[in-house]
This record gives C-alpha cells, structure tokens and sequence, in this order.
C-alpha cells in the first residue's frame, strides 16, 4: 500500500474530519430524499389517479384532462434535472427564501420527481383488473370509493416498487444537486473528491449511497412481496 495513504489512515485527524463531514452531508441527503419523496407522492398520486381515471373508457372519461396533463407531465420529465434547478432558482427562492442549500434543494426535486411519480402511479392503476372495477361499479360505488378501495388498494404492491425506484433516482438528483451548492453526500464528493483530488471521499461516498440504494430495493421488493395479492 502507498506510504502516503498508510500515513493518511493512521492519522487520527483524518478520522477526525471524516467523523465530521459524512455525518453531516449523510443526514442532509436523508433529510432532501425523505421531504422530496414524501412531496413528490402528495404532488403525483392525484396526477396519476388523474391520467387513469379520466382516459377513454374508464370511470370518469375526460380526453381533453387527460391529454392536457399527460402533456404537462411530459413536458417536465423531458428536463433533465440540472438545467431545471437552475431554472427554477427564482420560484425556490420565492418559496424557501434561498436557493442554496438542502432546504432548497427540495423544490426543484420535487418538481422534477412529481411527473416520474405520476407515471408509475399511472402505469400501477393500469393494472388494475377492469373486471374489479366493474364489479365495483355494479355495487353502486362512487369514482370516489372506487380509486380509495379498489384501484389504490389492488395495484398497493406495484405501488410500494415505485416508492422504492422514485427515492432511488431522488438520491440520484440529490447527488446532482451537491455540484451546485445543493449539500448533502454529492457536495461532499464534489467538494472535498473532485476539487481537492480526494479520491478517498470520492470512494466513501458512492459507498455509502450504493448502500443506502441496496436497502431501499430490498425493502421496496420485500414490502412488495409482502402486499402483492398474487
């Protein structure tokens, strides 16, 4: 091994900024994904339950919703999400006060993640049965009842996959966002990795974020499982 890098890991010093700096930037990327995922879902869910239900044949037929929205959300997933934060700096800084920092990280995440949601949660309700809906409707159930007890419920395990590859890509945004002021384990690795030649932060931190990825597929696939009525 390289005397160099011996000396750096016997250095208590070394552990000491370690101990100092990945704490931290990990809980900011935990605190972005946790709010951004959350939101996102509050923001998506309606819009997929939306796209399903206003399409053709289905419980409330509106083409001129479905085609307006379904464009909206297209156009938003085909930003990618660096040019997009920048573009929304004004409205962050309107809504957080700041465009720096993981606070403010949160919006353009949101914004960016919020049509990818809708889109699982459309392609979820799709496989829906239709027989089960109509048998629901035979029953006299209103749209209402039938997306709160029949289409949630019936597509809940393809539901809980999308939760787990939403936070997935959200981690990856929140990776993005640290190469402009956004905090968290990507702002380490720009930060201390590329700008300072620190191929050891580099290393740690795409460790730690493989890691946080492996659990939140595991857990995806297992509560998945767990929920799927096949």
């Amino acid at each position: 091994m390289d005397t160099n890098l011996v000396a750096m890991f016997s250095d208590p010093a070394y552990w000491e900024s370690l101990a100092r700096i990945i704490p931290k930037a990990l809980n900011e990327t935990i605190y972005m994904v946790i709010f951004s995922t959350f939101l996102a879902y509050v923001l998506g869910i309606p819009m997929g339950v939306f796209l399903v239900i206003t399409s053709a044949g289905h419980i409330l037929p509106n083409p001129w919703v479905e085609r307006t929205l379904g464009t909206v959300i297209n156009i938003f997933r085909s930003i990618p999400f660096i040019i997009l934060m920048v573009a929304l700096i004004p409205f962050t800084t309107m809504i957080v006060g700041t465009s720096i920092g993981t606070t403010a990280a949160i919006v353009p995440l949101v914004v960016s993640a919020a049509p990818f949601v809708a889109r699982l949660v459309e392609s979820s309700l799709r496989e829906v049965s239709p027989g089960v809906i109509e048998a629901a409707l035979s029953m006299g159930a209103s749209p209402w009842q039938i997306i709160y007890k029949v289409l949630l419920p019936e597509a809940k395990s393809s539901l809980i996959l999308g939760v787990a590859i939403t936070t997935i890509n959200i981690i990856a945004y929140t990776a993005m966002a640290g190469a402009v002021g956004g905090g968290g384990l990507g702002d380490v690795a720009i930060q201390y990795g590329y700008n300072r030649y620190r191929t050891d932060m580099m290393i740690i931190t795409v460790l730690i974020l493989v890691v946080i990825v492996q659990v939140i597929q595991w857990l995806g696939t297992t509560l998945a499982q767990k929920f799927s009525h096949r």
